[in-house]
């Protein structure tokens, strides 16, 4: 079977601020473990993402610090970034929104709506605040929704029931930056016709069966609220509308909801510029056999689910209105839109503003990035909403990771390591040899099968079920106890456990990419097991001016392959360190103090 291009576009952080571990949760982690996957069993991967950097957000947070837009997001994209990096997420390419090469694909995306009959003006009342006279964009407007009564819906979308809204909607509208009541007045902007593609997209969506049923039910429960949506704004922070008249206000901007989906578009580009083929972004995007799977938090579902689906058929022509492709050429919707439920902490929602969050890089600065991932994975919000508390962390990380996994790895290496010496012939195998053998090496199908489906947990859950099986084989034969009687039936157990433990190492390495090559370096392996993003400047100016921006990316293709691999006899061994860290019991009452402590004092 050939290779099948995988296109892994990951939901793009917002740069306001650094990102916490409920983010990564519904975008990151999931989407390396994917990838990571896809890769070892020979697909081609193009995994990308980067900072969101528009929008109303942004401004507001630059003024409350008494510095630019640019800066606060050269700031904040360089913090993501290095938080990314350090969880090991194997981005081709993680970029940004303030690029000369996103504006660009932006801007193109626009003419080729707009020349399709997509994208049209229209006159409509917009929000600005009495006191300030600025513009007032719509999630930055909250009050209760006319359809289902919630009292604090945004003025573009009510998270309760899930449909569009415009702010001149909401009943008692009022400013989410000082509560005022919002002055509305007309002006001009351009709309894309979303209700010009409410027939493809419901023939697309119920043909979308490997979807998962809440995604894609909650996606078609929304077609019949379709309304022409506004894609420009009145700011002055964001890619310029690229037609005569309108390129050089400072007024007008596209706004960021429709340049941000974009990104997954443009930062396809920019890889293929980087490697020196600027065509060779196509196949992941036109090839009918590709396959592209969207990670992201439910409260995005809308805008990958259907308005960047819309974006992409209007591009390619397809649509009420027909037309033709754009320059880019037909372009591939979603293959499958992968959306996690939330993450909460110790029973409350995550807040920045009320300082209720970990964030990631404070979060590595004391604990091993494999615990988080193995954490988000085993207990995360992956079908349902779930609760980050401190006590299951350390419960998770000592009771199956350092005493389950860790233990079979350190005992099983040190054994052979201290009687041996290297890594012991097969010998004589007996039938409880070859059954555990045999759930190893079968373990690949099925874990494979479960991760490609993102049923990650599940698959998480079978790698432990396996280590489990392992520990108790090593229990049962007590090889330790035949070094004197019995050394060949010794060896055999041993070699019998190792064989294991380097499968699970594999098993593992799209979960725990760091530890497992450190099982690979202490089975005697050389060379990268599983490779780590890098974080590289590129010496070019954005869009926005800053003089140069810094890009994660990586050769991922090392030498894991998703298959079990013989072991090489003869390999010498030595006793091996730990590959996670065993946390004390006081870390529990440490962090929740901490947290107790940010959330008093303002952080």
């Amino acid at each position: 079977m050939s290779p099948t291009n995988i296109l892994t576009a990951v939901a793009w952080p917002y740069a306001n601020g650094p990102r916490h571990i409920g983010h990564v949760a519904g975008f990151g982690v999931p989407s390396d473990v994917f990838s990571r996957y896809q890769r070892m069993a020979g697909n081609n991967v193009l995994m990308v993402s980067g900072t969101d950097e528009h929008g109303t957000p942004i401004q507001v947070q630059a003024e409350r610090e008494g510095i630019s837009e640019r800066e606060l997001a050269d700031r904040n994209s360089l913090v993501i970034a290095k938080d990314l990096q350090q969880l090991g997420l194997s981005y081709d390419l993680f970029t940004r929104t303030t690029t000369t090469n996103h504006y660009a694909v932006t801007q193109q995306l626009f003419l080729g709506l707009l020349d399709n009959g997509y994208i049209f003006p229209r006159t409509e009342l917009g929000a600005i605040s009495p006191s300030t006279g600025r513009t007032l964009p719509d999630r930055y407007i909250e009050g209760t929704c006319p359809i289902c009564g919630y009292p604090d819906a945004r003025g573009d979308q009510c998270d309760n029931c899930g449909n569009q809204l415009d702010p001149v909607d909401l009943i008692n509208p009022r400013s989410k930056i000082n509560g005022e009541t919002p002055k509305f007045v007309e002006t001009e902007q351009f709309f894309l016709d979303l209700p010009a593609f409410s027939d493809v997209i419901s023939d697309w969506l119920r043909k979308q069966g490997h979807w998962r049923s809440n995604v894609q039910k909650f996606a078609l429960n929304l077609l019949d609220d379709l309304k022409p949506r506004a894609i420009t704004r009145d700011l002055d922070w964001g890619v310029p509308v690229p037609l005569e008249g309108w390129r050089d206000r400072n007024d007008k901007k596209i706004y960021v909801w429709f340049d941000a989906v974009i990104g997954y578009l443009s930062a396809s580009i920019e890889w293929a510029a980087r490697t020196g083929n600027p065509d060779a972004w196509r196949p992941w995007w036109q090839d009918p056999n590709s396959e592209a799977y969207y990670f992201m938090g439910k409260d995005n579902i809308v805008f990958h689910a259907e308005i960047w689906p819309a974006m992409l058929f209007g591009y390619s022509g397809i649509g009420a209105k027909g037309g033709k492709p754009g320059p880019l050429g037909a372009l591939n919707r979603p293959y499958d839109v992968v959306s996690s439920e939330f993450l909460t902490m110790e029973g409350r929602k995550f807040s920045s503003s009320r300082n209720v969050v970990i964030y990631v890089g404070d979060m590595l600065s004391r604990y091993d990035a494999d615990a988080l991932r193995y954490y988000l994975t085993s207990a995360g919000p992956e079908n349902q909403d779930t609760d980050f508390t401190w006590a299951e962390f350390v419960r998770r990380n000592n009771d199956e990771l350092v005493a389950g996994w860790g233990n079979l790895v350190n005992r099983t290496i040190s054994m052979t390591a201290k009687n041996i010496g290297s890594i012991p012939p097969a010998g004589d195998l007996t039938d409880a040899d070859r059954t555990l053998l045999t759930s190893s090496a079968t373990a690949f199908d099925t874990i494979g099968g479960l991760i490609a489906k993102n049923r990650q947990k599940a698959a998480l859950g079978e790698v432990m079920k396996l280590v489990g099986e392992a520990n108790k084989y090593l229990s049962d034969t007590a090889p330790w106890k035949l070094k004197n009687t019995d050394p060949a039936r010794m060896a055999s157990v041993l070699h019998t456990t190792l064989q294991v433990v380097d499968d699970v190492k594999t098993l593992m390495t799209p979960f725990l990419p760091t530890s497992s090559s450190k099982v690979h370096e202490a089975l005697g392996g050389t060379g990268v097991w599983a490779a780590m993003p890098e974080l590289v400047q590129v010496d070019e100016p954005t869009a926005a001016g800053s003089p140069s921006y810094s890009v994660l990316t990586g050769d991922y293709q090392t030498m894991a392959v998703w298959a079990s691999q013989p072991l090489a006899v003869g390999r010498e061994l030595a006793a091996p360190t730990p590959i996670i860290t065993k946390l004390d019991p006081s870390v529990v009452d440490e962090e929740l103090a901490r947290l107790e402590a940010k959330a008093t004092d303002g952080g």
